[in-house]
């Protein structure tokens, strides 16, 4: 098949990927139809369905997409800490490497980018969907940056760490909404939007969270 014919294709799908990222990301996932994304990305009624199956796969392929490409800089800024570190890694440098491909970057001012965000918050907070789907698409990167904490502090509990752990993680999906909470909260002094802002913030936060465990084993 020449390259005429393969374009075409590839700009649909990712028309659909985008724009089913948009709709999950405003209505959830029951408040879409394939109807509602073949509109928004402008393409034929049976189109979403060839491409990607049922919508539930759509779902998933949209949540997969970014995951990846996330997942990825993530393993390579933790496998970056823990070469540099040795075999005494700093909490403070094994959060950066969490965060810091997740709210860094130029990517984080793209739409698409602030979309995904947000529908990553919607799953994370969903009882429906949030054990099941942030399990299968984060859990393996996850557990790798666990077992680094346990590493920077063998001292503590396996429990300790995973309730620090379950802290950064809710601060985290807060950040991704963005919901201008803050903003009203602070009269415009902080910002909901300024995902650097709130990178430095909860790094310091967050390690000083971990940190308080390894303290209070040594009173």
């Amino acid at each position: 098949m020449s390259e005429t014919q393969t374009a075409p294709r590839t700009d649909r799908r990712t028309a659909i990927l985008d724009a089913a990222e948009q709709q999950f990301a405003a209505h959830g996932y029951d408040g879409v139809t394939l109807r509602n994304i073949a509109r928004e990305a402008g393409v034929d009624l049976a189109l979403p369905n060839y491409y990607f199956g049922p919508k539930r796969d759509l779902f998933d392929a949209v949540l997969m997409r970014r995951a990846e490409i996330l997942n990825a800089a993530r393993l390579q800024q933790l496998d970056d800490c823990l070469r540099t570190a040795g075999s005494a890694p700093k909490v403070e440098a094994i959060i950066r490497a969490f965060l810091r491909p997740l709210l860094t970057g130029d990517h984080v001012t793209e739409q698409g980018w602030k979309n995904y965000y947000a529908l990553i918050a919607y799953v994370n907070n969903s009882p429906e969907w949030g054990g099941k789907l942030m399990t299968q698409f984060f859990d393996p990167v996850i557990q790798k940056f666990i077992d680094a904490l346990r590493l920077a502090m063998p001292e503590v509990e396996d429990r300790d760490i995973y309730w620090a752990y379950h802290c950064l993680s809710g601060a985290l999906t807060l950040t991704f909404a963005q919901t201008g909470r803050i903003d009203t909260l602070s009269n415009g002094l902080c910002k909901s939007s300024d995902l650097a802002d709130a990178y430095e913030h909860m790094v310091r936060f967050t390690t000083a969270g971990f940190e308080s465990f390894r303290a209070q084993k040594k009173k």
